[in-house]
């Protein structure tokens, strides 16, 4: 059996829908670690749960190797979403509270087995040489940090060391998920694959040996603790969201300055300078807020003040060190660029703007809660759109075979097609 078995058609092909789905909601999404993951074994990824489903996609579609998702059974069930996951192997996993108001004790052994079955389908998958995934949170939510985890993505490690004796020690790697406005269209995603955990010798002996002759129990539990450690090492856990805005805030304060100092013209930042200049404001915090707290307090106030400031002024920490800059009119650039696009503005605002202020409309009603919004949208608009797109292209074949429009093609389906496509563009 190869260590490392390759993706097959199907895979590679629904990858790509995937992606390409993602590359229309997200203006970027950027991908750091990729080395860390090892091309002789297979193993575990675990992350965090912010984004809903839009939270396996963004891994999936920026992971090197073929990689299996286990997955709440109900999504499986969904329209569109559903047929994906299916097509892309996704394993079902049967939570208790998906089966409470189900009587007798039967149902509730049923659902333990089916559990243990897609755990056992998980943990081969990885002792196989492939990768699979798990959110051991168990559920998506909008906190600033990860909630507590559960046992599952531990058991399954246990069981993939079973599995594999005999072969390589599969890995065990925390992914970060960072999103800059996650419900927001054209916002930037970050995914960050961080170095496998190093599970001592002995803790993998009493993981990997036999339940009579370990301490399974203890073992999981002690992996457990070591998975919540590193998922609030690779999230920059925070008590809550405005704590998030002012490491934020101090971070981009001492990049302007830094840039003063040294007279250097502040650059737009990638995703990944973002996270990395977070993570050393966040490791900052940590450390003196446990020596210094009554100081760290004041200075959070006082980051706090200053950013109400900047916000209620409409200003950037750059903008304090430039000259006031003074606004001229267009130049004949941007005139000629409106005009070239004036065709694509026109028809897309037409054609779009239904479905955009239906999806407006809908996100909120269909989300629970801000962790949904974004999957409302993506799959919402994968459908809502082309079906807009759709209707256009008929509407202008049939009006082309009643009326001669000067500037179109002599084919109403060549018409059609041109408004599609004018539909997508604009």
């Amino acid at each position: 059996m190869s260590a490392t078995p390759r993706p097959s058609i199907l895979y590679r092909a629904l990858r790509g829908i995937v992606r390409t789905a993602l590359q229309l909601f997200f203006r970027e999404i950027a991908v750091t670690g990729q080395h860390h993951v090892p091309a002789d074994r297979g193993g575990l990824l675990v992350a965090w749960h912010p984004n809903g489903v839009v939270d396996p996609a963004v891994i999936l579609s920026r992971f090197p190797r073929r990689l299996v998702f286990g997955a709440r059974a109900g999504l499986l069930r969904w329209p569109l979403v559903g047929a994906l996951m299916r097509g892309l192997g996704t394993v079902p996993i049967y939570r208790a509270e998906d089966a409470r108001g189900t009587p007798g004790a039967d149902a509730e052994a049923a659902r333990r087995e089916a559990n243990q079955r897609s755990l056992d389908a998980l943990a081969a998958e990885a002792a196989a040489g492939s990768f699979t995934a798990l959110f051991p949170e168990g559920q998506s939510h909008d906190h600033a940090h990860p909630t507590p985890i559960r046992s599952g993505a531990a058991r399954l490690y246990a069981r993939a060391l079973v599995l594999a004796q005999g072969g390589p020690t599969p890995a065990l790697i925390p992914v970060g998920l960072h999103y800059d406005a996650k419900a927001t269209f054209r916002s930037r995603a970050l995914v960050t694959f961080h170095r496998p955990l190093v599970v001592p010798e002995p803790l993998l002996a009493r993981l990997g040996g036999s339940p009579e002759a370990a301490d399974t129990h203890g073992a999981v539990q002690e992996l457990t603790d070591a998975i919540e450690h590193a998922l609030d090492r690779t999230t920059f856990a925070a008590d809550d969201w405005g704590l998030v805005r002012t490491m934020h805030r101090a971070r981009t304060l001492i990049r302007a300055e830094d840039a003063v100092r040294t007279d250097v013209r502040v650059a737009p930042e990638s995703s990944a300078e973002r996270a990395l200049g977070f993570a050393q404001i966040w490791t900052g915090y940590r450390a003196r807020r446990a020596t210094h707290p009554a100081e760290i307090a004041a200075l959070r106030a006082e980051v706090d003040a200053y950013d109400r400031g900047l916000r209620a002024l409409g200003l950037d920490d750059a903008d304090l060190d430039r000259p006031p800059r003074a606004t001229g009119g267009p130049t004949l650039g941007l005139i000629l660029a409106a005009l070239l696009t004036l065709p694509f503005a026109a028809v897309g605002f037409a054609v779009n703007a239904a479905p955009h202020r239906l999806l407006r409309h809908l996100a909120p009603r269909f989300s629970k809660a801000e962790k949904d919004m974004a999957t409302v949208k993506l799959f919402g608009g994968l459908v809502l759109y082309p079906a807009a797109w759709a209707i256009a292209g008929v509407a202008a074949a049939l009006l082309r075979s009643r009326v001669d429009v000067p500037f179109l093609p002599a084919s109403p389906i060549a018409t059609g097609l041109l408004v599609v496509a004018l539909s997508a563009v604009g």
